[in-house]
């Protein structure tokens, strides 16, 4: 992942190489940053960042903060106006990616009253029962119980593919006939987990089309009587603007405390990791990076910048 915004900035650093700066040796000062030349790298960063599906606000604070370190400042002799200049991009990407700092789930997973109730929102597609499936796993390594709530009961292929992970892992999955009432599904899964002293209850949804009112409806009902600790957000990492836009939705209707990106290991433009974060101001906490149980990372603002700029 990340290659292509790895290639457009291979280009930005040439072009603050060749001519950002203008000299002061003489003066013992090193350069200074050209305001009319970093306006055109600024622009260009533009142009980078959208062709890699990174949210228009993003890319206007990004340069903002960019600016603001650069602008009239003077790079000490020894430092490369190119080393200085992708130095700013750097520290601004780190802070546009500050919410992904804030929340430390496993400490909030020892304070929390029993059962713990997770509630997954998402479009279709993303790749959201399998992250269901990969956090009970990660959370049985940890010594947690989970059940799971069939909670997608407008897809009947939904509650088999849940019930195939759960049989997989060995946990309980909740589950009534395609067409049931959802939020009578988590109800039923949040009083087995309480009759039977579990510790997790992690809750599948419908994600039909972000923009269907009955959906929204539908995840706002789940919400109410499910009452979770924590609504977590699915996102594709190939979706790009669209991610941020479902993200966004799912916020405006039932409240995202956090965020899981999928097909992270495929070749997407990067752009949706950047933006979704910073889009609903909630931390990404985990990545998805292949199809088995353990391909499920945390996430950290320092490892996408490395790798990002290689």
């Amino acid at each position: 992942m990340f290659n292509f915004i790895r290639e457009k900035l291979a280009s930005l650093r040439k072009k603050a190489k060749e001519d950002l700066g203008e000299d002061y040796f003489s003066e013992g000062l090193g350069k200074r940053i050209k305001e009319s030349r970093l306006d055109e790298f600024l622009w260009d960063l533009e142009m980078a960042l959208l062709e890699a599906d990174v949210a228009y606000e993003v890319v206007e604070e990004l340069k903002a903060k960019v600016r603001e370190r650069l602008l009239g400042k003077r790079v000490k002799r020894g430092v490369s106006v190119e080393d200085a200049v992708m130095s700013a991009l750097k520290e601004a990407l780190m802070d546009v990616l500050s919410p992904s700092r804030t929340f430390d789930f496993w400490e909030f997973m020892k304070t929390a009253e029993k059962p713990v109730v997770i509630m997954f929102v998402g479009i279709n597609g993303t790749g959201k029962t399998t992250a269901i499936a990969k956090v009970a796993h990660m959370l049985q390594k940890r010594g947690y119980s989970v059940v799971l709530s069939a909670s997608d009961t407008f897809r009947a292929g939904a509650i088999e593919q849940i019930t195939e992970h759960a049989n997989r892992l060995g946990v309980k999955v909740i589950k009534h006939s395609p067409g049931g009432d959802p939020a009578a599904v988590a109800y039923d899964a949040i009083e087995h987990a309480k009759a039977r002293k579990r510790d997790v209850v992690l809750i599948d949804t419908a994600g039909r089309i972000q923009t269907n009112r009955n959906l929204m409806d539908e995840m706002k009902k789940i919400k109410r009587v499910a009452k979770p600790h924590l609504v977590i957000f699915v996102g594709d990492a190939l979706a790009g603007n669209d991610a941020v836009e479902q993200a966004r939705a799912f916020d405006e209707a039932v409240g995202v405390d956090g965020i899981i990106l999928t097909k992270v290991d495929a070749d997407a433009k990067g752009g949706a990791a950047i933006s979704i974060s910073h889009a609903i101001g909630k931390p990404v906490l985990w990545l998805g990076v292949g199809q088995g149980y353990e391909d499920l990372i945390p996430f950290d603002p320092a490892w996408l910048i490395d790798r990002i700029f290689g």
